[in-house]
């Protein structure tokens, strides 16, 4: 295993807290959805006990995450496989679009609102505005939400996922468009009432110092992957890192974003590092993700088109695809 990898996984396995459930999702999200979705339970204690989670901390989150309706379970025998439910597989297929995406979308320079013009209890707004929050919309005021870019039929669809459904008659979705007049306040005004982009941009800025040292090792020594384990390791690490800054990313498009934003090189790094650590992880996979009845499904060619856009290292493809014919 290389020292920047070793050094990365062993500043996880210190920790204090591990959030077991949160990166078990990721997991599901990054690597077993493009193998059928079903992982056996045994599976996931030999993948997550080199990061120093035991088989205890296992159970205990896959407890937890199907009581929170994330994940389901099948017996088969005296074993028990996983998969996720509806709305889980809807929520990593949401978090998967922004993942492994090129960039922001095009920005048509209209803006997205929200208005509430019902009178919500407390409670109802509260789960409202944390619904939105997490579909990357901003606030100006208790009573209206906007986004530059989000996709109003899917966001009403997500908030009746949610249970939210009773709240719909009382939401009006709205489009406009900056008129531009002199002497009044622009986009970069109404960004910076609506986000606070200045802790996000330092969480990214650490992001990018973590792991740029690995990509730089893995650069100059490409045999530096050639530790399987070590690499699915990593890589499982890089996405759950990089996923949870982008639940906290609204998605801005270029125009909007402070200058030198360091999103922009936390996703080019993420997206260079995966692709070095896709072919060795994926072996490693091989053995191990195995289904209740003692199975590794195969890998769906999906995978092979994450990060792909203008991507150096695209010839990687070949050489997955040749892998996965040699099963």
């Amino acid at each position: 295993m290389s020292v920047a990898i070793h050094t990365r996984i062993d500043e996880f396995r210190r920790q204090r807290r591990v959030h077991a459930g949160s990166l078990i999702v990721s997991l599901f999200g990054d690597v077993v959805l493009p193998r059928g979705g079903r992982v056996w339970l045994g599976s996931l204690i030999h993948l997550l006990g080199p990061l120093g989670i035991n088989e205890r901390s296992v159970r205990t989150a896959v407890f937890r995450l199907t009581k929170d309706e994330w994940l389901c379970s099948e017996a088969l025998g005296r074993r028990s496989e996983y998969r996720l439910t509806t709305s889980g597989e809807r929520r990593c297929a949401d978090a998967a679009r922004q993942i492994y995406a090129a960039r922001a979308p095009h920005w048509d320079r209209r803006w997205r609102q929200i208005l509430v013009l019902g009178a919500f209890a407390q409670k109802d707004r509260e789960a409202l505005r944390r619904a939105l929050f997490w579909q990357g919309f901003g606030a100006l005021g208790a009573e209206c939400f906007v986004h530059p870019s989000a996709d109003l039929p899917r966001v009403l669809d997500a908030l009746l996922a949610d249970g939210l459904a009773h709240l719909l008659a009382g939401l009006m979705p709205l489009l406009a468009a900056d008129a531009s007049l002199v002497g009044t306040a622009g986009n970069a005004d109404l960004v910076a009432r609506a986000w606070d982009l200045r802790e996000l941009g330092q969480a990214y800025a650490e992001f990018v110092s973590t792991y740029n040292s690995v990509l730089v090792e893995l650069r100059s020594d490409p045999l530096a992957t050639a530790d399987e384990e070590g690499a699915f390791l990593l890589r499982l690490l890089l996405i759950h890192d990089y996923r949870r800054l982008l639940l906290r990313d609204p998605e801005l498009p270029e125009q909007l974003l402070p200058a030198e934003w360091p999103g922009e090189r936390a996703r080019l790094l993420c997206k260079d590092l995966y692709r070095r650590l896709l072919v060795p992880a994926e072996r490693h996979l091989d053995r191990l993700l195995l289904t209740a009845d003692g199975v590794c499904p195969p890998l769906q060619p999906i995978v092979y088109e994450r990060f792909a856009e203008d991507d150096p290292l695209r010839c990687l493809r070949l050489d997955v695809s040749d892998h996965a014919g040699e099963k």
